[in-house]
Order: structure tokens, then sequence, then C-alpha cells
């Protein structure tokens, strides 16, 4: 087995690594929030916010608090698992390299 065999190529971006670090320890995050937190424009969490939730790591869940929309993202168990490989591999990665 390679040495960088589970590290998820998805991850690679910054946005989404930071998203699925965030949604890992929390039970859900909106829109608003992510964008704060992760410093992005509108379009460009709206475009990884897709591409985690085409690969199934992320569920998006839309409503509205009083007459404004609310996007609301939890990481599914898919995700969590698929994250938690990737953050395993990084670790081993830098491991064999002490």
């Amino acid at each position: 087995m390679g040495l960088i065999d589970n590290i998820n190529k998805l991850f690679d971006h910054r946005i989404r690594l930071g998203m699925m670090s965030i949604l890992v320890v929390n039970e859900s995050v909106d829109f608003k929030r992510l964008k704060e937190l992760l410093e992005v424009t509108d379009g460009n969490l709206a475009s990884h916010t897709k591409t985690l939730e085409k690969a199934k790591y992320i569920v998006v869940e839309k409503s509205f608090i009083g007459r404004k929309p609310n996007t609301r993202y939890k990481i599914t168990k898919e995700g969590k698992a698929a994250f938690e490989k990737h953050i395993e591999a990084l670790e081993n990665l830098i491991k064999q390299q002490r």
C-alpha cells in the first residue's frame, strides 16, 4: 500500500478541509456562520458545499426562520468516516517521515 493511498482528494482544497473540520465537531452549521469562519465569498462556499454534497459527505437542510431562508449543513456518516480516514492517513504520513 502506498504512502498516500488513503488521502482523500476531495479534502485537498483548504475550504473543503475547513468545512469538514467544522462540521465534524458541530451537529450543524448554517451558511452564514461557515462563511464567517472560513472567510470566503458566498459563491466560493456554495461551490465547495455542492462538491461535498455530491459526494454525499454533507447534507443540506433548507428552512425559514421567520421569513428569512436559512441553509444548514450537517456531516453524514459517510462524510465523517471519510474525513477520519483522511486525517488518519495524514497522521500516518507524518509519523513515517520522522
